[in-house]
């Protein structure tokens, strides 16, 4: 990972100031009462861990958003301060979220990629009727049994990427009438994985028929590799998270085996971590820095410029939750969490950096999005040490439902308690 910003030791406060709002030409009485009325948001990310190189990109975009946002004048002539902590696990994340709410009196908070502490966030931000903005959790229960309608989703369910990459799969004849052998991380996040792709390679007449659990903290993929040369299967679907993926796909590469694989799950970043010559298989993404859509180039360009290399998925996560919303709170004049819910629960088209619009669903407050998929950019093609992959096409197609891909009713259930 490159250091071109400063990890915080235990907390980091980036405040809306003075320059900032001269920069969007605003007058003095304006800075001043942007200095006393700030709006203030929480950010908690992992920094540590097998999530850390992941956590990292989340604090690149979410100050990105803000710095921006402040630059043009802040939340209706508010500045945002923005304070960012190192979630480390659930309990960690539990306390730090209560702390944001009740003594640091955040309007919102944003971020996140372990399932398990969003779960642990979720249920404070519950208690305490507070928003949260789900940047990097996949698990499908977060969107159904234990949804809370007080937490929206960025990023993808793992039904979304599940059903997105299975269209490849399906396509390339790797699943009907196929043994599968899965390698799934042994958290909520995994298992979670594991549950959706084994319903989903069920329903298409493959068969799981081996998998393993993997700490979180296994850094040698070698006793499995060998087991997997041993077995023989059709394919390997990888269910794993940050940086257990990089260290499985070089050490895969390095045994040179030729079994077809891929994965349910997966952040560019970790393909960027296995560097170049070391990276296969098919994969599915939220977002690529190579999208062609306009406002997609933007940020690229902007997050380039600032921290001197492209934004991976997680960056696009936090920074577009981050300017989703700002723009709720913008347009309803309000910071109040009833506002925003009511705001995002009426199912406005929402620009996600992508060709087509996103909106939040109502039911259980899932971003509905296209994804894509991904596959090894030929070496002699490489241009720079970020361009490993090339992108397909979007899932759904031109023309597709975009919930086609999303858990149905029936898949994942969701029942908001009255608020």
């Amino acid at each position: 990972m490159s250091n071109s910003h400063i990890r915080p030791h235990r907390r980091q406060v980036i405040k809306g100031i003075g320059t900032a709002a001269l920069v969007a030409g605003i007058g003095t009485p304006f800075i001043a009462r942007a200095q006393s009325e700030v709006v203030k948001i929480g950010h908690l990310t992992p920094l540590t861990g097998f999530l850390g190189p992941l956590g990292e990109y989340a604090q690149l975009g979410v100050q990105l958003a803000v710095e921006e946002l402040n630059a043009a004048g802040g939340i209706d002539g508010r500045q945002i301060e923005l304070l960012m902590e190192d979630s480390v696990n659930p309990a960690t994340a539990s306390t730090k979220a209560e702390r944001y709410i009740t003594r640091d009196n955040v309007a919102c908070i944003i971020g996140e990629i372990s399932s398990a502490s969003g779960l642990a966030i979720a249920q404070v931000v519950e208690r305490n009727k507070k928003l949260f903005f789900n940047t990097g959790c996949n698990s499908d229960a977060l969107r159904g049994s234990d949804c809370s309608r007080y937490m929206f989703h960025v990023e993808a369910s793992n039904s979304q990427y599940v059903k997105g990459v299975g269209s490849a799969f399906l396509r390339d004849g790797l699943i009907d009438g196929k043994k599968i052998y899965f390698l799934t991380a042994d958290y909520a996040y995994g298992q979670d994985l594991s549950r959706v792709g084994k319903n989903f390679i069920e329903a298409n007449n493959g068969t799981v028929a081996w998998e393993d659990l993997v700490p979180t903290d296994a850094t040698d993929f070698s006793a499995y590799i060998l087991k997997i040369r041993q077995a023989q299967p059709d394919l390997i679907i990888s269910n794993l998270a940050g940086n257990q993926i990089t260290n499985f796909v070089k050490q895969y590469t390095e045994y040179g085996l030729d079994f077809p694989y891929g994965g349910f799950g997966f952040d560019t970043a970790v393909a960027w971590g296995a560097g170049k010559g070391n990276f296969g298989g098919e994969w599915p993404v939220v977002w690529h820095h190579k999208l062609e859509n306009p406002g997609a180039q933007a940020f690229v360009q902007a997050f380039t410029a600032k921290w001197g290399k492209p934004p991976d998925n997680q960056a696009w996560g936090d920074y577009l939750a981050t300017k989703l919303v700002a723009q709720a709170m913008t347009e309803t004049k309000s910071i109040e969490t009833d506002a925003v819910l009511d705001y995002f629960e009426g199912g406005p088209k929402l620009d996600i950096l992508k060709a087509r619009e996103g909106y939040f669903r109502k039911r259980d407050h899932q971003l509905i999005q296209e994804m894509y998929t991904m596959t090894a950019k030929p070496i002699d093609q490489l241009e720079d040490e970020w361009d490993l992959m090339l992108l397909g096409a979007a899932v759904p197609g031109e023309g597709e439902d975009l919930e086609a891909i999303a858990p149905t009713e029936a898949e994942n259930a969701c029942s908001f308690d009255a608020a």
